[in-house]
């Protein structure tokens, strides 16, 4: 199986409450990590990202290091891998920052790399990717029967001048949708998506009418919810997990999830099926 990976690289640096302080992997190295414990003979995945100069080494290094990963859509521009900062208030509530957003990534990076099984698109800062380059690879895979991912995550994020993330609708978004069979949000995100301020069921009503097979809302601790429609209805499969660590961090869960749930889709062409394992492979069943 082959997988292609977009999105922005980036670290996670994470300020507790009682001043410590630790730096890691963010979402597509959460991604990737989560893939590559999954990999059997013959995987491959490959990521599609920028670097500078000076970080392309240790990071193609970090990668290859991987089961499966594979570095050929690595290419380098002048921004530096983006840090987002967790401050929190205590072990659960946080204000997120975010510093060095890099521009989109261009469709000539990612068209090479495009004989795949599967896509994940994960919008790690929330401009990895343009409408029109998504576009670009919808037209460029859609008679392959190449299935596209996307996990909306920071596309409903804007930052202010105090490099703070704030929640804010997306205009676009049923363009966004058009074009993708799966798509995955948190519940924070689902209910900020829509500019009429749509509640959850409504909002995936209309996701689902425009062609997407499923829609996966991650619910921390309670579970992931998929959404298909079934003979012109919608219907909701919740998927509990019984056995989580509630005082645990959420930070990076949804990246983990997707990627699990993007290889196991790609393996058994079944969304629930795929869910269900993707919860079972990784601690993804407290995604956010």
């Amino acid at each position: 199986m082959k997988l292609l990976i977009i999105g922005h690289l980036s670290m996670d640096v994470v300020h507790m409450a009682d001043g410590a302080e630790r730096e890691e992997a963010g979402g597509i190295l959460r991604g990737l990590s989560a893939l590559s414990g999954l990999a059997g003979r013959g995987d491959a995945f490959t990521p599609v990202a920028g670097l500078t100069r000076k970080e392309l080494p240790a990071m193609r290094e970090r990668l290859e290091a991987m089961q499966g990963v594979q570095t050929d859509g690595l290419y380098l521009h002048d921004t530096p891998v983006h840090r987002v900062h967790y401050y929190y208030q205590n072990e659960r509530d946080y204000v997120a920052c975010t510093h060095d957003l890099a521009p989109p990534i261009p469709f000539a990076k990612i068209k090479p790399n495009l004989d795949v099984h599967g896509i994940l698109i994960n919008m790690v800062s929330g401009v990895d990717i343009t409408l029109d380059t998504l576009d670009e690879i919808r037209m460029a895979v859609r008679h392959e029967s190449i299935p596209v991912h996307l996990d909306l995550h920071s596309l409903t994020l804007g930052v202010n001048d105090r490099h703070e993330r704030f929640r804010r609708p997306v205009p676009d978004w049923r363009r966004w949708a058009f074009m993708i069979d799966t798509i995955q949000m948190n519940e924070e995100e689902v209910a900020g998506l829509t500019v009429e301020a749509m509640e959850e069921e409504r909002a995936v009503g209309h996701i689902l009418m425009l062609g997407v097979k499923g829609v996966l809302i991650t619910r921390g601790a309670r579970g992931v919810s998929v959404y298909m429609n079934e003979q012109k209805k919608v219907v909701r499969t919740d998927f509990a997990v019984p056995s989580v660590d509630p005082e645990g961090s959420p930070v990076g869960r949804g990246d983990m999830f997707g990627a699990a749930f993007v290889y196991h889709y790609v393996k058994n062409h079944n969304i629930m099926a795929a869910a269900e394992s993707a919860q079972g492979s990784t601690t993804a069943g407290r995604a956010e």
